[in-house]
């Protein structure tokens, strides 16, 4: 299906629809701005990589924050590779570029600036031909290793939804499912390792690290919203593990709204990223009608948990910190989920509204 057929057929109301209308961010109501304001400007102030630039651009795209969305997808083009990849700083991933995939390509649309379109272009043509990949077609993500990490369900998989290819997005959220996916645990594992004969190893001990199943569920949620009608079985499948997903990380959620690093852990550490990202897939999936209303206070205690970690400055404390991601501190992830946990909030407030009138 050609991409300007699927915008014309999809169901989805919001962005997946690409009205995704003018220019005034969506950030809730009146006495959430300031903090939003305060959460994105910190943001800016972090240094980035590829997948940290791309997160981050998403996040503007969410709160239709459309001056932002082109600046990072501008800064993005000036990083990059002559295989396609944007946003690269030193060696990079073949597949963590792809993060900011869908931002990228709106800027471009949003702007009808060449540069940007060849770019968006460039970087989907490397992700479906010039990415190292394993036989079975599914992507790796490093290059000096064939690992597959739970990272990249937020990767290649809502890129190539935006862009038109859904069976290709599928085929890679099947993959990483196959081998990540514990079915007794109800936990996806970080990483798996594959050989050359194609035998699967996860790292032990296994990790089942709260952050990576957070990007699932982000990942999982924004590719469903982008699934046109069309794909009902595509998205039935999609839908059943986004609640596996889901409902696997809510056994492990503290009392108080937040999760340990690796959720099966107490003796790991307190962290806050996964709240954000798991509210962001439960506002986003109830108002697709993936998830059930029921969801909804559990994403409430998890915003309100988060919320309660931004400093005096803006940043959210407590995350799986930079640069490393082995103790707490903050991240541009974080921020960035911040911001698309409240946006995601604001679209739900804002459909309520419309309901009820």
């Amino acid at each position: 299906m050609k991409r300007r057929e699927f915008l014309k057929g999809t169901g989805h109301a919001g962005l997946a629809a690409v009205g995704l209308a003018s220019g005034a961010a969506a950030t809730g109501s009146e006495d959430l701005k300031p903090l939003v304001r305060k959460v994105r400007e910190a943001a800016l102030a972090l240094q980035r990589k590829d997948w940290e630039h791309g997160t981050l651009a998403q996040a503007f795209l969410e709160l239709e924050d459309w001056d932002r969305v082109v600046l990072l997808t501008k800064a993005a083009v000036i990083l990059r590779e002559s295989d396609g990849r944007l946003a690269v700083v030193g060696s990079g991933s073949p597949t963590d570029p792809a993060m900011g995939g869908e931002a990228y390509w709106r800027a471009a649309e949003r702007t009808k600036d060449p540069e940007l379109a060849s770019a968006a272009n460039g970087l989907l043509d490397w992700i479906l031909r010039g990415a190292p990949r394993s036989a079975d077609g599914t992507l790796y993500h490093l290059f000096r290793r064939t690992e597959m990490w739970s990272d990249g369900f937020n990767g290649a998989p809502p890129f190539l939804a935006a862009m038109g290819h859904f069976d290709e997005a599928l085929q890679q959220i099947r993959g990483y499912k196959r081998r990540l996916w514990d079915d007794d645990k109800k936990l996806l594992a970080h990483y798996a390792v594959e050989d050359a004969q194609g035998n699967i190893t996860l790292r032990q001990p296994v990790e089942y690290w709260g952050g990576g199943m957070g990007w699932a569920a982000a990942g999982l949620a924004r590719t469903l919203r982008l699934l046109p009608e069309s794909k009902q079985e595509y998205r039935a499948e999609l839908a059943a593990f986004l609640k596996d997903v889901v409902d696997g990380c809510l056994k492990c959620e503290r009392p108080d709204g937040l999760f340990h690093n690796n959720v099966d852990r107490p003796e790991s550490f307190v962290e806050t990223n996964l709240s954000q990202m798991l509210a962001y897939a439960i506002y986003v999936s109830v108002e697709g009608g993936w998830l059930d209303r029921g969801y909804l206070a559990r994403a409430e205690r998890m915003r309100r948990a988060a919320r309660a970690k931004v400093d005096a400055y803006g940043f959210v404390q407590g995350a799986c910190g930079a640069p490393h991601f082995n103790q707490p501190g903050v991240s541009t992830e974080a921020q960035a989920f911040f911001l698309m946990m409240e946006a995601a909030a604001a679209q739900h407030e804002k459909a309520i509204g419309r309901k009820l009138s």
